[in-house]
């Protein structure tokens, strides 16, 4: 039951979210309206104007009902209010295309930041008793469009079919170029791009990221109590869930127009065609729709196909860039023919070329068996590594606790309930890594932003700037040579630390051995540690935990031999179990994670996407064994929850 609180709304918190809003927006426009031109400050009052009016709109429709006779109007009648903040919207657009120079002013930070801070507002001015402020939000639930959940058990055929399906879509959407967009650009998400699950310069730039960075959020707002919701109660669990959709539509735009109005340029034609402002536009809408349809996708495989759809993209990239990296035959070098110098980009074709066509001599004097091993862009020390990574996750996938069962009402039925080692999965992985892919986002706009980095204390050039402290870029680099941000990065092989070590010398930015063991270690550090936070509030939020799990078992009238048949005691008997394999799993894979990254893989794929990729694999192929099971025996679903 959800707990009923005399709350009131936030005075203090309401006021600091309308000034640091409305600053930001007088900050942006400070050159016109505190300037001489008569015309541009009138130009610039009036937007400030509309977003006064555009943010008491939002706030209006979300926290106010409609008379019954207006909701009964058919076909109209529930779509008043989101129609109303449609035509709002297009006219900010229309204003846009008639002046060209305010467009990034109304979308962005009207449209946009407007929605943004108009929601956070509903939190802060929501005087209800019901125990969270996110109640304010729970008219917008309501309404937002999902994929609509089955009514009744989908077959196990349909389901392979719609996750076969899923899985082309996104590998077309993968091959569909961004149109409008210049060949020099920066991706942001290099050296994070396996676990993204995107394709760099596509509709799907950023991958998954704007989801899982929404569910980190959720979950760290839910783990540290800033936002008082009882997932164990179904409102509350519908309305995290509800309010999680609403962030990921919000971080989709809020992750592609700082790389857009910086790093993804768009092409000379496209700019002499529209002009700067609608360019960059028509580049963040291509990546709203791919970004907006992979949630969609993802959202489409968890109701009606197998497994989850973020897991099965990112296995799908990793798959196809390892079997590149140990299959290929073409040169590393594109467009230039195959020689010691330049061998086939695969690991294996790369030693059988260098074997057959090397001599004895060659091999010694060009440090050919050096580079088979270590130098090569996939050499052999990545697939073996790649190859123990496997194992590992193997062996530790098929590792479990089983629980005895047996049922209360028939005697000599018998059953087990497996707890596994690696209990909370890969997805606390998945988190981490998207939380260091965002810190290497923000530190890098932060640096190198047209705007940004006047910023003051965080940008580069803006005032009392720590930067440095934060992450410091060569120029055109988006990884990170120096800064917490370089401290905390992938290291990525053996390329970044080993080789180095072994020879005595600093690496490519001029570290020496100190801070290249520091980065080493602080890497591992917070991979274990925040896979390890992760897997705790991934089992609170996802009915994994001890209460939920006592809550099964009870529903389908099994119990454990030797104890009453009570949910309290069940509950009690797994808390010694489900929460330190918890932590440990999370610990273990984000240390195995961190330690495959050391070694490196092929293809670039990068040890924490080689081990998502294999985990996700054993997943899905044991998922679906359940599948069938259950629609061999039906009383299954009932256990499982799925009927």
């Amino acid at each position: 039951m959800n707990e009923m609180v005399d709350r009131r709304p936030s005075i203090f918190g309401t006021a600091l979210m309308a000034a640091v809003y409305w600053g930001a927006l007088i900050w942006w426009q400070k050159e016109y309206l505190f300037g001489e031109d008569a015309i541009a400050q009138m130009k610039a009052l009036k937007m400030v104007i509309v977003s006064f009016i555009y943010v008491g709109f939002v706030i209006w429709a979300t926290m106010t009902d409609l008379p019954e006779d207006i909701k009964e109007i058919p076909y109209l009648g529930r779509l008043i209010k989101p129609l109303t903040w449609l035509v709002f919207v297009i006219g900010l657009a229309v204003w846009g295309w008639v002046d060209p120079s305010v467009v990034g002013f109304l979308l962005v930070g009207i449209a946009l930041l407007g929605l943004g801070a108009a929601l956070a507002l509903c939190c802060l001015m929501y005087g209800g008793s019901e125990s969270s402020r996110l109640y304010a939000l729970e008219r917008l639930v309501d309404v937002y469009p999902s994929i609509t959940k089955p009514e009744g058990h989908v077959r196990f055929n349909q389901k392979l079919w719609t996750t076969t399906l899923v899985l082309i879509i996104y590998f077309m959407m993968t091959n569909v170029m961004i149109y409008g967009m210049s060949d020099t650009t920066l991706d942001v998400f290099s050296s994070f791009r396996a676990i993204m699950a995107g394709a760099s310069g596509s509709v799907m730039h950023l991958g998954i990221g704007p989801i899982v960075t929404a569910s980190i959020i959720m979950q760290l707002f839910a783990g540290a109590k800033i936002i008082q919701l009882d997932l164990q109660d179904s409102a509350d669990k519908r309305l995290y869930q509800g309010v999680q959709k609403i962030l990921v539509l919000l971080m989709i735009p809020i992750e592609s127009i700082p790389q857009v109005y910086g790093f993804l340029d768009p092409h000379e034609t496209m700019i002499l065609q529209y002009g700067i402002g609608w360019a960059n536009a028509l580049i963040v809408a291509q990546l709203f729709v791919g970004s907006y349809l992979v949630f969609l996708l993802d959202e489409l495989v968890s109701k009606w196909g197998i497994g989850s759809g973020i897991s099965l993209f990112i296995a799908a990239g990793v798959a196809q860039s390892t079997f590149v990296g140990t299959l290929s035959p073409l040169p590393t070098v594109q467009g230039s023919p195959l020689s010691l110098q330049n061998p086939p980009s695969g690991t294996l074709p790369m030693i059988f070329y260098t074997l057959r066509t090397a001599t004895n001599t060659e091999l010694v004097s060009q440090n050919g068996f050096e580079a088979i091993l270590l130098n090569h862009a996939n050499p052999l020390a990545a697939l073996v590594s790649s190859i123990a990574v496997f194992l590992v996750v193997a062996y530790a996938e098929s590792s479990k606790l089983e629980l005895p069962l047996t049922h209360g009402k028939v005697r000599g039925h018998r059953g087990q309930y497996p707890i596994r080692l690696v209990y909370a999965s890969n997805i606390p992985v998945i988190l981490m890594a998207a939380l260091l892919a965002n810190v290497n986002m923000f530190t890098l706009l932060f640096w190198s932003h047209p705007v940004l980095s006047s910023v003051p204390i965080l940008g580069r050039n803006g005032l009392w700037s720590k930067a440095e402290w934060f992450g410091s870029y060569e120029i055109g680099a988006t990884t990170p040579s120096g800064g917490f941000a370089w401290y905390s990065s992938m290291v990525n092989g053996v390329g970044d630390w080993l080789l180095p070590l072994l020879n005595q010398s600093s690496d490519a930015y001029g570290h020496s051995l100190g801070q290249i063991m520091v980065h080493v270690f602080t890497y591992v550090f917070f991979m274990t540690a925040g896979s390890t936070v992760f897997a705790k509030f991934w089992i609170e939020t996802t009915n994994m935990g001890s209460k939920d799990v006592a809550k099964q078992i009870e529903r389908t009238g099994m119990q454990i031999p030797g104890f009453r048949k009570n949910p309290v005691v069940l509950e009690k008997i797994l808390e010694r179990y489900i929460p330190p394999v918890t932590l440990f799993s999370g610990a273990f894979v984000g240390l195995l994670a961190s330690g495959a990254d050391l070694l490196g893989t092929v293809g670039n794929a990068s040890g924490t996407g080689l081990l998502l990729a294999v985990g996700i694999i054993l997943r899905t192929y044991e998922q679906i064994q359940k599948e069938q099971a259950m629609e061999m025996h039906p009383m299954l679903r009932e256990f499982f929850g799925t009927e």
